[in-house]
């Protein structure tokens, strides 16, 4: 076995391709079968597509490595040949490597096309790397149609947890392609849209020669929580707690910072945000409307002392237990401002990437040793060919809260019948 340029392993046995009139080469260079770092490219007779330029965290035996980003040693010299490059959306695990990378692959006539928050993310974080190029980017949204060499574009909204997110339905000489984007079938989801299941039905109609579905946990059976499910759990957190909330999530999940920011108006909290990424891409999507927040909401860090503790909330990163991050920074008595203290209510607000969990446990004791409640708002969920359940306690009354889903209704009856005579 050998390694390629690209990172992929060949075996002599099996080092032949059928011979076509025409080819075209999809090479994808990270995303695939781990949680982060989607970058991928087409190629058609030499001319390049890149789809999205994103990293990976480092897992626990990785000491010392803040990012792993794809490797893109296989398009060394052909960066005259890249056409473009197009985003899906602004979450880091697709544009999070393009300030380490997009100098090895930039030239003065390379086009970028992004929607407008993963525009304004990825140019904000850029103007942290003054050695890098000056990226131009243009603005595209559902609907829009672009033309780059043999490719022709059609970006389409999918709905997920960021606003802004695209799909797209690529032409090629060789036929046509279907590239989902991450997405989230949700029927109830909070600030944005539901899926456009009419669109989809449309594209299945324009002979899709190749689908590349791109989505973590797609392969599972059953569903995710729903946001409106999720914002449920939070209300039952907010309606209880009597002293601080911390809730950590991404610094790009963006419908959740509007949640929680919500729900603090709501209860009438004011709301401390805490963390570089977190504040900048706070401040981004207010100025693009993705989060509104009433005048007074927002204070500073140093301010938090001001008001009593069952009028805060401080929204911070850190829920997969970075190091660097605010909430380990907390954890371990090193930030500047804020102390955990007795009648705090932590909130993870973000599944556990597969690889940190030791890391999480790792800050959830920390937490809990300076007794301070930790609590997650997506319960315990266990999947089976057939059907699935979550499970998760009330935070406001003496309840087990269950979810049961099963292919057929029998089926559904059945094992919630099983379940709740398990848990008796």
């Amino acid at each position: 076995m050998e390694e390629t340029p690209c990172g992929f392993e060949s075996h002599p046995r099996h080092n032949f391709m059928p011979k076509f009139k025409q080819s075209l080469k999809i090479i994808p260079l990270g995303g695939l079968g781990e949680v982060g770092r989607n970058m991928m490219f087409l190629d058609y007779q030499g001319k390049i597509l890149i789809i999205d330029m994103g990293f990976r965290l480092p897992e626990e035996d990785m000491p010392g490595i803040d990012y792993i980003v794809p490797n893109i040693n296989c398009l060394k010299g052909k960066q005259k040949s890249i056409l473009g490059l197009v985003f899906t959306h602004g979450h880091y695990d697709h544009i999070g490597a393009v300030p380490y990378l997009i100098g090895k692959i930039w030239h003065p006539n390379l086009e970028i096309f992004a929607s407008p928050l993963t525009r304004g993310i990825i140019l904000k974080r850029q103007g942290e790397f003054p050695s890098q190029p000056k990226l131009e980017i243009e603005e595209v949204k559902n609907g829009s149609k672009i033309k780059l060499g043999p490719f022709r574009i059609e970006f389409f909204k999918q709905n997920h947890n960021i606003p802004d997110n695209l799909g797209l339905f690529i032409e090629t000489p060789v036929g046509n392609i279907l590239h989902t984007s991450d997405f989230k079938f949700d029927p109830n989801p909070v600030n944005d849209l539901p899926t456009d299941f009419e669109k989809l039905k449309a594209f299945s109609k324009r002979r899709v020669l190749l689908l590349l579905s791109d989505s973590t946990g797609a392969e599972e059976e059953g569903h995710s929580l729903s946001e409106k499910e999720i914002l449920e759990n939070l209300e039952e957190i907010f309606e209880r707690a009597t002293g601080r909330i911390i809730a950590a999530t991404f610094a790009s999940l963006i419908n959740r910072i509007q949640q929680i920011i919500t729900l603090s108006e709501k209860y009438q909290r004011k709301v401390a945000i805490e963390g570089y990424s977190m504040k900048t891409n706070t401040e981004l999507a207010k100025v693009l409307g993705y989060i509104k927040s009433k005048k007074g909401t927002i204070i500073k860090a140093k301010e938090i002392s001001n008001y009593p503790d069952s009028r805060i909330t401080i929204l911070c990163t850190g829920a997969q237990g970075e190091g660097s991050a605010v909430l380990m920074r907390i954890a371990n008595k090193e930030h500047p401002f804020i102390r955990l203290k007795k009648g705090d209510a932590v909130i993870l607000s973000s599944s556990v990437i597969p690889g940190n969990e030791r890391t999480v446990q790792v800050l959830k004791d920390d937490i809990l040793r300076q007794k301070t409640k930790v609590l997650k708002i997506d319960g315990l969920r266990i999947d089976h060919p057939d059907w699935w359940f979550n499970a998760r306690p009330s935070h406001t009354e003496p309840v087990l809260r269950l979810v049961v889903e099963a292919r057929t209704k029998k089926l559904m009856k059945k094992k919630k019948k099983e379940l709740i005579a398990l848990i008796k």
